[in-house]
Parts: C-alpha cells; sequence; structure tokens
C-alpha cells in the first residue's frame, strides 16, 4: 500500500504551529496540537438556499446596486392573465415584506437603485393592457412617483445605477418591435440619450453603475455571448460569456459580476463570474432558471425569484458565497 512519501515524494512536514500561508492540499502535524491537519478549499464558491420572497415572478425590477442586507425587487412577470404584476417587496436582511405597488403594474423592465428605500423601475410592457411605455417611477421608502418617461419605450433592456444616476440600454422598443443598441441615462429628473452600444441585443444582463457598467448575453435574432462595458461616454467589446444565454439578469459592478442561468437556449444553471478581464463558470445554481433578480457581490449575493423550467414563477432566492479555505484536522484514531 503506498504512503503519504510514494505518492506526493516528501514526508509530512512536522511542525509546532500552523503554517502561515499553506496551499490547497497541504497535510502537516503540529506537534503543540499533537494533530495531524491539512489545508483544502473550494475554488469554485457555493450557493445555498435563502429566505424566498412572498410572490414569485420573473424579469422583475429591482436595485441593480442593492445589497444583501437591503434590496427590493417590483413588477415582474407572473405566469397568469394577465402575465405582470405592480406588486413590490423589500427585504432587510432578514425578511421579505410587501410594500406600496408601483403605479404602473408591468414586467420586463429596467431597475436601478441601491437599497430597499431608493429604486427606480422604468420601461416594460404590460400584456393585454395600455403600453406603458417609457414610464418611469421612484420608490422612497413608503410610495412610487412617477417621473419622466424614457425618450423612447423601451422593454427588456439592461439596466445599471442608482435612483439619480441610473442607465437603460439594449432592449425592445415596445411600438415597432425593433432590437435597440439605444443608451439613455437619467439624472434624477429626466432621461438622455447617450452613445449606443456596439451590439444590439434585448432580455440582456446588466450590472454597474451609470458611468462603469457592464452588459452581457442577450437575444439578436439567437442567443449570444457578447459583453460591452460602458466607462461614461462610450461601449467597448470585450471577453465573451463562455455560454450564449439570454433571459440574464446580473448583480455586482462592471469588473465584478455574476450572471446566473438564463436560456442557452433551454432553460440552463450554468454560473459565470467576471472579474473585469475575462469570464469564469463557477458553481452550477440550485435549479434551472432565467429572469433572476440580483443584489450584492461577487463575493456574497442574491440570486432572485424568477422563472423555473416550463416558464413557471419561483419564491426562490438563493445566496451565493465566494470560495472558502479552511485548515482542518484529520481523525486519525
Amino acid at each position: 500500500m503506498a504512503n503519504y512519501k510514494d505518492i506526493h515524494g516528501t514526508q509530512i512536514e512536522v511542525v509546532s504551529s500552523d503554517p502561515s500561508n499553506p496551499v490547497n492540499g497541504q497535510v502537516w502535524y503540529n506537534t503543540t496540537a499533537s494533530a495531524l491537519k491539512g489545508f483544502t478549499s473550494n475554488p469554485t464558491g457555493a450557493w445555498a438556499s435563502g429566505t424566498a420572497v412572498n410572490a414569485g415572478r420573473g424579469g422583475m425590477g429591482y436595485g441593480n446596486q442593492g445589497t444583501t442586507t437591503s434590496q427590493i425587487v417590483y413588477g415582474g412577470s407572473t405566469g397568469g392573465s394577465p402575465d405582470f404584476t405592480d406588486a413590490a417587496e423589500t427585504w432587510n436582511g432578514s425578511a421579505w415584506t410587501e410594500v406600496a405597488d408601483l403605479n404602473t403594474g408591468r414586467n420586463a423592465l429596467g431597475g436601478a437603485g441601491n437599497s430597499n428605500t431608493s429604486a427606480l423601475g422604468y420601461g416594460g410592457s404590460a400584456p393585454g393592457s395600455p403600453d406603458p411605455g417609457g414610464a418611469t417611477e421612484s420608490w422612497n421608502g413608503s410610495g412610487w412617483t412617477e417621473l419622466n418617461d424614457m425618450s423612447a419605450p423601451k422593454t427588456n433592456m439592461g439596466s445599471a445605477g442608482i435612483v439619480t444616476a441610473a442607465l437603460g440600454f439594449a432592449g425592445k422598443n415596445e411600438l415597432n418591435n425593433n432590437v435597440l443598441t439605444e443608451n439613455e441615462s437619467f439624472n434624477g429628473t429626466s432621461w438622455t440619450e447617450l452613445a449606443d452600444m456596439n451590439t444590439g441585443r434585448y432580455v440582456c444582463g446588466g450590472a454597474g453603475t451609470s458611468t462603469a457598467a457592464l452588459c452581457f448575453g442577450g437575444y439578436t435574432t439567437t442567443q449570444v455571448a457578447v459583453a460591452e462595458t460602458w466607462n461614461g461616454t462610450a461601449w467597448t467589446e470585450v471577453n465573451d460569456l463562455n455560454t450564449a444565454r439570454y433571459q440574464v439578469r446580473g448583480f455586482g459592478t462592471s469588473t465584478a459580476a455574476m450572471c446566473a442561468g438564463g436560456l442557452q437556449p433551454s432553460f440552463g444553471n450554468k454560473c459565470e463570474k467576471w472579474n473585469g478581464t475575462s469570464w469564469t463558470e463557477v458553481a452550477n445554481y440550485p435549479t434551472n432558471i432565467m429572469g433572476v433578480a440580483g443584489a450584492g457581490s461577487t463575493t456574497s449575493g442574491l440570486a432572485i425569484s424568477g422563472n423555473s423550467s416550463g416558464d413557471s414563477p419561483t419564491t426562490a432566492v438563493n445566496e451565493w458565497a465566494e470560495p472558502v479555505t479552511t485548515t482542518v484536522t484529520f481523525d486519525v484514531s
């Protein structure tokens, strides 16, 4: 039977205290503790079940810069008839609470904001009802206020930013069904058209701020893997996703973002993390999902609700945790 030295080419290190900078897989014997120890890591991170929302929905608006302890979701697709809602819920780190409804119910809308008391909902669609066009509403923690509309009626766009500095990009024009490259910014009062994207698409993911944003995936005439970054002046093509997909949402920043699930072209559970240069596949989402909202960062985040296989809305919330490293003690009895 092979021993440790035969396998690794060295004896187990004997030390009086644990190494300060161990590497994955390193093993040693601690004479002070009289214990055989080792160092292990989970390089892909992990998803864990979180507190469910009160009402399942997909394609909802959400605070693009919301956190794992302060977030809001609103509007979205319910899978019913009509297939949209005006309902809103806030998260305080412990529980989801139903709050005042949007003035205009819709799905596939854009969203911005950084807490459960500050959010912006814009654009979207209301099948079977008067089109909401580019309607824009802000949330102050107690109610929604109608503001100036977007320059054109849009749905299924990418979004980024906060209430006083938001971005809405790509998407579809609800009047003529054109796929858009358009990009608009909101300053808290009105919308202004800015430089177009390089690749028009809709049902894409977005992350970041109004001056440092990321767009990824989406649909043109098929699903795409294309990603672009925005620096406040122009869009630049960057490295593609590993898996082309659409009906995606994201959370994070323009240099550290997460993309979970999406249609690939069928429902999928693949997740990818962006580090500002490239995309890396990480642990799969617990279920096949599309249209999830998000919050937090690539270190600690939430993926909220969405539509599961069969296009049924789910109330599930899953929490993302970065890779962990730990020193373990082996039982050698």
